[in-house]
């Protein structure tokens, strides 16, 4: 081999080595592992560091390089063994017993097939004779990867795909052998590599379910977790609440990587005089260097005030779930709960786990007959002379107070001391009003009314707290 077709040959092995590490990083992101790009670079740089003849050694080297944590490093491990699953036993055993001739003895895995003197015309009808699976293996391999077989999304499209990696492995040629064989009366071997191509069939499709599973996997995550964003959180199905804590858990996360830090914005126009002449001393004070005012954005103050009471129970849940799990990046946190009156939950929710917190705040005041006139007297006694310009203070609930006095007055106190009122109501708006509701009542007494009975709701309106609480 001349040195051009050597250094060729290299580049291909390369590139495919590329390949492979893409693939298998894109499936770790789509089941939840969190990949920076200065990451990948990194499990490149491990891969070509410890090579590829030890799986083992790999596969330590890329978790080391990869996961941030216990969870990260159990998904990363699972996505490595799925990625680099063959079925080459079950292939053999199926393809070896399906091409045998009647009453001949069982072929071992990779050994040769009892076609002495007989052959296929095509390519892939002599490896199914020959038991050739690391041929077949290979071939199947190069096949996927000539039709896109990453690249599948639905379920729908596992035959498509099959019949793609069979076409190209050469399933026409095969077919039109068998054909020919059965015209001219060798029916024995027709059928010998009819039973081969269905078993090949099978297999065909079992590895494009490993490929549904691998590469699927987070597009069919994001299409769930975009359902359940859009969901009404009192109509939440049981077996998705789990699954709901986690996407609050993570939502939260980014935000709470997005606003942790220190964060200023430039009031345009407004000239900063003297960070000016400071900046400028070196020109003799001449502003060749202009520097603009800046507002400092601070970590919000919050109190949340949740009715608990009935259906509304179940998105003061989330509410309450989602604030805490933002503790970083608000400057201080005070949670109420209410329905016949009002108790601070703080406590419970700093030192208890969600589920166990809402268990016990339920059983402390929830499912009462609501009265939003005396849950705001309890407030005013607990926390009124707390709240300042810088106190955001959200009320969860539906304002329904069965006929009760609502006591606005109070809620104008609180209007009067806080920077911000925010009201989120799970009805939809027209319903706002009707019956029992005290909903206008209250509304002169608030900066925002709007509605809020999903995830993609609550996120929106946490974000732009987070977002425009100024100093």
């Amino acid at each position: 081999m001349s040195y051009s077709q050597s250094a060729a040959k290299r580049a291909e092995t390369q590139a495919q080595t590329s390949d492979m590490i893409l693939r298998l990083l894109r499936v770790a992101r789509g089941a939840g592992v969190r990949i920076s790009v200065a990451e990948s670079i990194d499990a490149f740089e491990s891969a070509n560091a410890v090579g590829f003849s030890d799986r083992q050694v790999l596969k330590d080297a890329l978790t080391l390089t990869i996961a941030k944590t216990v969870e990260d490093k159990q998904l990363f491990e699972q996505c490595f063994e799925t990625y680099f699953k063959r079925e080459n036993t079950a292939l053999g055993g199926k393809i070896a017993e399906a091409g045998r001739k009647p009453g001949a003895p069982p072929q071992g895995e990779g050994q040769p097939g009892d076609s002495q003197g007989e052959g296929a015309s095509s390519s892939l009808g002599q490896m199914l004779l020959d038991n050739d699976l690391a041929g077949l293996a290979a071939a199947m391999e190069r096949a996927a990867e000539a039709a896109g077989a990453s690249n599948i999304t639905l379920f729908t499209q596992t035959n498509l795909y099959a019949r793609r990696i069979l076409d190209r492995m050469g399933l026409p040629e095969l077919e039109r052998e068998v054909t020919r064989l059965r015209a001219e009366g060798n029916t024995e071997l027709a059928d010998r590599l009819a039973r081969a191509r269905a078993a090949l069939g099978e297999q065909a499709r079992a590895y494009m379910e490993r490929q549904l599973t691998l590469f699927a996997t987070g597009t069919t995550r994001e299409i769930r977790e975009g359902a359940l964003r859009q969901v009404n959180l009192s109509q939440l199905d049981r077996r998705d609440i789990q699954r709901m804590r986690q996407l609050i858990r993570e939502m939260a996360k980014k935000l709470a990587e997005r606003y942790s830090r220190k964060r200023y914005r430039d009031r345009k126009g407004v000239l900063d005089t003297r960070r000016t002449i400071r900046r400028n001393m070196a020109f003799d004070a001449i502003p060749f260097r202009t520097v603009w005012k800046r507002e400092r954005i601070d970590k919000p103050r919050v109190m949340a005030l949740c009715d608990v009471s009935g259906s509304v129970a179940s998105v003061a849940r989330f509410l309450l779930m989602f604030l805490y799990s933002l503790n970083d990046v608000l400057a201080d946190l005070r949670g109420f709960a209410f329905s016949s009156h009002l108790v601070e939950v703080s406590d419970i929710l700093s030192r208890e786990n969600s589920d166990d917190a809402v268990t016990k705040i339920l059983e402390a005041v929830g499912f009462g007959s609501t009265n939003y006139g005396k849950s705001l007297e309890d407030f005013s006694a607990l926390a009124l002379n707390k709240i300042n310009r810088q106190t955001t203070v959200i009320i969860l609930g539906d304002a329904r107070g069965n006929r009760n006095e609502p006591r606005v007055d109070l809620m104008g106190g609180i209007f009067s001391r806080a920077g911000r009122v925010i009201w989120l109501n799970p009805e939809p708006q027209p319903l706002w009003g009707t019956g029992d509701s005290d909903m206008y009542r209250y509304a002169p007494f608030c900066h925002q009314m709007v509605t809020c009975n999903t995830i993609a709701q609550l996120e929106r309106i946490v974000e732009e707290l987070l977002a425009t609480a100024r100093r």
